[in-house]
């Protein structure tokens, strides 16, 4: 019988197969590659095998062989030369009329060693000569095949792919991917979107591990979920609260200038409580710069020291509040929203945290509740809290809190572990799984972390076109699972699981341009095909094939690159304007003003201003007011049962005066068709000065386009196969910044969340007041 690590037998891409098919041939019944420890031992055992069976040897006759056996491991993967000419001069189809632009050289075009940022095509080489990097490290170290002539066409299809934004990476892929933080410093953390750690165990492992975990994720821009189950173990095994030992000597440390520095003083201070008999922390902040001085690797500038020393005197306050007590949910969740509003104050400007307990624990429903905890109004916003339901809750009391400020979200643990997609059978083998991440959209054990890519059905001519992106964008992700983090619980899970997340996103408008039928037939069809690419690479790789592989995740600013709606959800409005924050110092100041679009002074940042851009989000396409609350439902369980192995993220907002009634009985229904939702009252705030997204009509859209002076013609040829999105007959505008010369000689901030601007944490600007949710994907959008 052969070996089905050494033959794979099933169909695909031959630039996916080639590596197996030349080099891992079964020579007879009994002799395979995977049966010996290395390339040698096998090219020596097929040799004696050749000799003894008269075949001819093939470490003689297959030269691809020998040149990876006996030759010296070459240099780093790069795309051919004049494979990039043809891109360089090509005009990349950013979407929304110049908005994708703009985000784009605002938040990922990295700075480069002559001085100036990244072009389009710069930022996509970087990215996929990164990727296949990786894979080569990744088999030369496992003294596996690397085909390097096979590598190349292999990576031109990605590149074109992400060129013309048939799939992008995450954000922070597009941002740190090939970069020297993780060419060069080995963060390839970074690279994931998200992660979960739960407290329940928190006592085997240390009582600050949970607490420095989140904090070291979230320093490196990972949205973390945590639990509240900590609580109950402190109580069950009588853990209490104890005051540091004062008889001992003081344990003095000089905090280092990084993060480390910064995760071990918090994790010192916590186990100081949390531990029996430790001696008391003193810190020494001397060595962290000052405010204001720039941050190597992750972009920004430093805020000081004092975000650090708030945490601290937070954290003391509230555990010595706490002596002689068990660990308390409270205490729990205030300690890691101490740590994240640390973390948006400090020398990181954004973070995603969301917390999980108990439905029927009163102290935990109150948590957002400031009328009852009018104190937790200063940090509570920094978490988006749901529940873990059991199935069969009596939803009543619970919705009523919903009403109120669309708190707390429901995650349904029982299906996330019993099923992939919901149209497939019960298996469980997501048997470990203890929650989620902060947009919900991923489920994952304690410690797990993710990476999620997203594809643009609306951008695909043809299916064929659409199923050939999903290899490039499901390849991606997979190489990402190949680089180790820099915390063994978290490898150990993800060695094992493999999780990735290929979503989509742009669902809204590719409904209303080609139906749900079709977009029925492709979920479909595409899952299955992802099954199928997910055995190759697996086999390719000799690897475990992925636990859970497909996603819908609700977007932010990729999307936006793109022109495409985030995930699943309708816009708000058809047309619309939407306002973005720049420096008054931008080098897009001045092409901007000459494109004609309205530029004026942020009202809020005295250093900043508002650009304003006309957007069409498609034909055909309703406004969110247009779809109602059981509509949008029923559009989280279509993908959750035809698409998401993993989950759908799914903010469904509804009138809080015709629809609120029905929340309870909405919940009884769909409790059996979704891993997780969240609800969002739609309210009436007024208009403001500067709203990040304001409706208008289609006159006034057009009017808007006409008031803009005539556009230079574009000077260079379009991309080589530059997407095709049907239904889009609408005008647009296509602007050309490449020209544009940076004067800002720093990397943009790397993206500090992930990737998800439904659930991304800010800080909260001046002016603004405090929201009792993490503010909203419009909202952060101007800011």
């Amino acid at each position: 019988m052969n070996c089905k690590r050494c033959i794979v037998n099933i169909v695909a891409p031959k630039s996916l197969l080639t590596y197996f098919t030349k080099t891992l041939t079964i020579f007879n019944k009994n002799t395979c590659f995977c049966g010996y420890a290395n390339k040698r031992e096998f090219a020596t055992a097929t040799t004696d095998v050749a000799t003894t069976n008269t075949l001819t040897p093939l470490i003689e006759t297959n030269p691809d062989f020998v040149d990876v056996v006996q030759r010296p491991k070459a240099g780093d993967f790069k795309l051919s030369k004049p494979f990039l000419a043809k891109y360089k001069d090509a005009i990349p189809p950013f979407g929304f009329n110049g908005l994708g632009e703009i985000v784009y050289r605002r938040s990922y075009s990295r700075l480069k060693k002559d001085g100036e940022k990244e072009q389009w095509w710069e930022t996509v080489e970087r990215v996929v000569n990164g990727t296949f990097n990786i894979q080569k490290r990744w088999l030369e170290q496992n003294e596996l095949v690397w085909d390097a002539s096979q590598a190349q066409p292999t990576a031109q299809i990605m590149y074109d792919k992400i060129f013309n934004m048939k799939f992008l990476p995450p954000g922070r892929g597009l941002w740190a991917m090939g970069s020297p933080l993780t060419e060069e410093r080995g963060m390839f953390a970074a690279l994931n979107n998200c992660a979960f750690v739960s407290t329940e165990n928190m006592w085997d492992v240390g009582p600050s591990t949970p607490f420095t975990f989140l904090m070291d994720a979230s320093m490196l821009g990972i949205g973390v979920g945590f639990d509240t189950k900590g609580a109950a173990a402190a109580k069950a095994k009588q853990n209490l609260v104890t005051p540091p030992n004062h008889s001992k000597p003081v344990n003095k440390y000089v905090i280092e200038d990084s993060r480390e520095g910064w995760v071990k003083s918090v994790g010192m201070l916590i186990d100081s409580y949390l531990e029996k008999n430790v001696a008391p922390c003193e810190f020494d902040y001397s060595l962290i710069r000052s405010a204001g001085q720039p941050i190597k690797g992750f972009g920004g500038v430093s805020s000081g020291s004092t975000p650090l020393i708030h945490l601290h005197n937070r954290i003391r306050q509230t555990l010595e509040n706490r002596v002689g007590a068990p660990l308390s949910v409270t205490v729990i969740v205030d300690i890691m929203n101490f740590i994240g509003k640390c973390v948006v104050s400090g020398n990181v400007r954004r973070t995603a945290e969301i917390a999980f307990g108990d439905p029927l624990d009163n102290e935990y429903i109150d948590l957002k509740n400031y009328l009852v905890n009018p104190h937790r109004s200063e940090y509570g916003w920094t978490s988006n809290n749901s529940v873990f339901a059991p199935l069969g809750l009596n939803y009543a009391k619970i919705c009523d809190r919903v009403v109120n400020n669309g708190e707390p979200g429901f995650a349904w643990l029982e299906n996330a572990r019993a099923y992939g997609r919901m149209a497939d059978p019960v298996s469980y083998k997501d048997r470990r799984a203890q929650g989620g991440n902060p947009c919900l959209e991923q489920t994952l054990e304690s410690y797990e972390l993710c990476c999620l890519v997203e594809v643009f059905p609306c951008n695909h001519a043809t299916f064929d076109d659409f199923l050939e992106t999903l290899q490039s964008a499901f390849l991606y992700a997979k190489t990402v699972t190949l680089a180790r983090t820099h915390w063994a619980q978290s490898n150990a899970v993800m060695l094992r699981n493999r999780r990735i997340g290929c979503g989509l996103s742009g669902c809204a408008q590719f409904i209303s341009q080609r139906g749900l039928d079709e977009f029925k037939l492709w979920c479909e069809k595409g899952y299955a095909y992802i099954q199928e690419i997910d055995e190759t690479i697996s086999e390719w790789f000799c690897i475990p094939k992925s636990i859970k592989t497909t996603t819908i995740k609700p977007s932010g600013t990729v999307s936006l690159l793109a022109g495409a709606t985030p995930g699943m959800h309708y816009p708000e409005s058809r047309y619309c304007i939407r306002r973005v924050r720049i420096s008054k110092h931008s080098e897009l100041v001045e092409p901007l003003s000459k494109y004609g679009f309205k530029v004026e002074q942020d009202v809020v940042e005295p250093n900043s201003l508002v650009v304003e851009f006309p957007i069409d989000h498609g034909e055909g396409i309703r406004s969110l007011s247009e779809v109602s609350m059981w509509e949008q439902l029923s559009l989280a369980a279509f993908l959750q049962k035809y698409w998401s192995d993993n989950q759908v993220s799914c903010t469904v907002t509804f009138d809080p005066v015709t629809e609120a009634q029905h929340l309870e009985h909405a919940l009884n229904y769909f409790q059996y068709q979704l891993k997780g939702v969240s609800f969002l009252p739609r309210l009436t705030h007024g208009a403001y000065p500067q709203m990040p997204i304001e409706a208008i009509t289609a006159e006034q859209y057009d009017a808007i386009l006409v008031s803009l002076p005539p556009q230079p013609a574009p000077h260079s040829p379009k991309p080589p196969k530059s997407a095709s999105i049907t239904g889009k007959k609408h005008k647009s505008i296509r602007l050309d910044f490449r020209g544009v010369k940076s004067k800002d000689k720093s990397d943009p901030d790397m993206e500090r969340f992930c990737d998800s601007t439904s659930c991304v944490i800010d800080a909260i600007p001046k002016g603004r007041g405090i929201k009792s949710r993490a503010i909203s994907g419009a909202e952060q959008e101007c800011q």
